[in-house]
């Protein structure tokens, strides 16, 4: 599977309109916020106007990322919507009600940017590439389209989108493709050792005790193939952590030696759990997190799950059980 160029519809839609909402999914990533971070710069590069809306705020370690303090979060629309706007660009997001604010968008044209193999192709104009590395690697490739010189920070923002989606570049997205676009945007000025800091070295103390406590709920099963691990209401209490300090705690499970697949439930309701679902090599765990209505990727994918705890952790081993097989 090789990526493709970013389609002349898309092109001209930002080369012609003048004023751009950008927003992502729910719980946005490192490479959601990068993405629009970067694009938003690229826009305005070009005289346009980009306003950047999501539902939930940016996690905690992106907060230093410069363009982060200007993203408006929450439910409410901003300042101007939606007559004040051109067109909606959705970035990383297979559909559009995972999003948390499709009532709101339906009301504008919408452009969508993706890479999930699963992208439903809900907009009026639809780039999905499941062979990009990330969407940061899409809007790079599209500044190329619109022959924008990137600054230091827009390449240092999209620089991030690569390094969180492909773990560090160890995940099997690490194409050859990933590290041209890392080596490029590096030359355009991006610091990859501030991008590590953000990502690696800069977790909040509450963090580091959710992590303690979700340690000390970990299980492991199929002879240490699955591993699985909790965060509760009591334990964020404890710890004095917010939501927005669990990003990239899944995958400390996920290091364990002779571990395949992991199941990290975060309880959001009295019986409701946010599934994040990772796994190794060929192991998919998309197709578990589509079931359930949620998506993702072959190796990262998450779903919301109704039900008691321990219901929960027996149909997640039962299905990561299966997947193995």
């Amino acid at each position: 599977m090789t990526t493709t160029k970013a389609p002349e519809a898309l092109l001209k839609r930002l080369r012609d309109d003048n004023r751009f909402l950008l927003t992502s999914h729910a719980n946005p990533d490192g490479d959601a916020i990068g993405s629009e971070i970067g694009l938003a710069r690229i826009l305005r590069s070009l005289g346009k106007g980009a306003v950047i809306w999501n539902r939930d705020p940016a996690p905690s370690l992106l907060r230093e990322l410069p363009g982060v303090a200007r993203i408006h979060s929450g439910e409410e629309p901003p300042s101007g919507f939606p007559d004040g706007f051109d067109a909606v660009v959705v970035l990383e997001c297979p559909s559009l009600d995972r999003t948390g604010l499709e009532e709101h968008l339906g009301q504008l044209p919408q452009l969508n940017i993706d890479h999930h193999m699963g992208n439903e192709h809900y907009a009026d104009v639809n780039w999905v590439d499941p062979a990009a590395p990330a969407v940061g690697e899409m809007v790079f490739r599209l500044a190329q389209g619109l022959m924008v010189e990137l600054d230091a920070q827009t390449a240092t923002a999209l620089f991030l989108t690569l390094v969180s989606d492909t773990g560090g570049f160890r995940f099997p997205n690490a194409t050859a493709e990933a590290f041209e676009a890392g080596a490029a945007l590096v030359r355009e000025g991006a610091h990859p050792e501030q991008v590590a800091e953000w990502l690696y070295e800069s977790r909040p103390p509450g963090s580091i005790r959710l992590l303690g406590e979700m340690l000390q709920s970990l299980e492991l099963h199929a002879d240490g193939a699955i591993a699985t691990a909790q965060l509760t209401r009591e334990m964020f209490e404890r710890s004095g952590a917010q939501t927005t300090d669990t990003e990239g705690l899944v995958d400390v499970p996920r290091s364990i030696a002779g571990v395949r697949t992991v199941a990290l439930m975060r309880q959001i309701g009295d019986d409701q759990f946010k599934i994040s679902l990772r796994s190794k090599g060929d192991t998919d765990v998309e197709k578990i997190a589509r079931a359930a209505g949620g998506g993702g990727h072959r190796n990262a994918a998450g779903f919301v799950a109704d039900g008691k705890l321990d219901e929960v952790r027996q149909r997640l081993v039962a299905q990561l059980t299966e997947a193995l097989d």
